[in-house]
């Protein structure tokens, strides 16, 4: 079964997305007779499960109509992947992600056969891929690529998608079952595990209790406005933990103090200045990460100058207190969400 998403916070924009190559944009009606050109061979559609052979010339024309409504409802993210040739736009296949009720979205892709050799699934799947994991409220991706499909399973492997197990399914295109072997990545698969999250800053041996185990200072606020809302601020694609969300902040440099820290990483991230007098100390978090210890005070701030926005490419969103456990957060905030929420609620 496939949902629609339900967004917590400012719902991501889905522009065309660009790689070194290529770009990844909504399919529209024009792209119908490139579309049926390059899918209607054998060779491409034997590895999709869903597709019929011959690809009957009108089902393109079809199947683009509903790519644009289930845009709309956010229940599919389907695109055109276009290419470059002597300076001219193509159509060179499709990448697309369907959404399921349990919190995953499945990742599927073709490329025509003309293309192939060039590692455009790979570049394409991967954007894909790496974007919906940083704006979707999804949990992990997966895939189903059938066992002859030797390309395919290079493909996700090269991407960061694990094997999970095997399973039969039904293959139109060929008439019969098939045998298909599963993938799943989660965010620790494509952007990194956490040990790359809060690495100590060169030189900072107030920040190192073992050289095998470090102690990570990391100073974050809760910035709570006039209707007594708390900014959160959504990790962005790329960093480890992209997709999460949580409160401002940042890791405390060689001297500095939390607070100082605290007004300066403000700045940076979210273009607002702040007196040191109006943090006011609430609680911290002390979290054991697989690799190093993070230590994280948490403040109260209720006056800034000027308007938080981003400026490292993160979504914010105004958060009421009783819907921040609605917000994935980072294994550490989870304590501080729950505690500020009984605070001010």
């Amino acid at each position: 079964m496939t949902g629609t998403l339900r967004f917590a916070g400012a719902s991501p924009v889905l522009m065309p997305l660009a790689t070194e190559r290529l770009t990844l944009r909504p399919l529209c009606p024009a792209d119908a007779g490139d579309l049926h050109r390059l899918v209607n061979d054998w060779n491409v559609v034997r590895g999709l499960a869903r597709l019929p052979f011959p690809y009957p010339r009108a089902l393109a024309n079809e199947w683009i109509a509903s790519t644009i409504v289930e845009l709309a409802a956010g229940r599919a993210f389907h695109l055109a992947i276009i290419g470059g040739e002597a300076g001219c736009e193509i159509l060179v296949g499709a990448v697309g992600l369907r959404i399921e009720t349990s919190g995953a979205a499945d990742l599927g892709y073709w490329v025509g056969r003309p293309y192939w050799g060039r590692g455009i699934a790979t570049e394409a799947a991967a954007r894909l891929s790496r974007w919906a994991l940083a704006n979707l409220p999804i949990e992990r991706l997966t895939a189903r690529v059938a066992t002859d499909n030797t390309a395919s399973v290079a493909v996700l492997r090269r991407i960061g998608f694990r094997p999970t197990g095997m399973s039969v399914e039904p293959f139109l295109s060929r008439g019969a079952a098939q045998e298909v072997l599963l993938f799943e990545a989660t965010r620790e698969d494509l952007f990194g595990g956490l040990v790359n999250l809060h690495r100590p800053a060169a030189g900072s041996e107030s920040q190192t209790n073992s050289p095998s185990r470090p102690l990570v200072l990391v100073a974050a606020a809760a910035l709570i406005d006039v209707d007594g809302r708390i900014l959160l601020a959504c990790r962005p694609e790329g960093k480890p933990m992209a997709g999460l969300w949580e409160f401002p902040g940042g890791k405390l440099q060689p001297s500095e103090t939390p607070e100082s820290a605290l007004l300066r990483e403000l700045k940076e991230e979210l273009g607002i200045d702040v007196s040191a007098a109006c943090l006011a100390p609430f609680t911290f978090a002390s979290h054991a990460y697989d690799s190093f210890d993070l230590l994280m005070p948490l403040y109260l701030c209720r006056r800034w100058r000027g308007t938080p926005s981003p400026r490292e490419r993160q979504r914010l969103a105004w958060v009421r207190p009783d819907h921040l456990t609605d917000y994935p957060t980072p294994p550490a905030d989870k304590p501080l969400v729950t505690m500020l929420r009984d605070f001010l609620v």
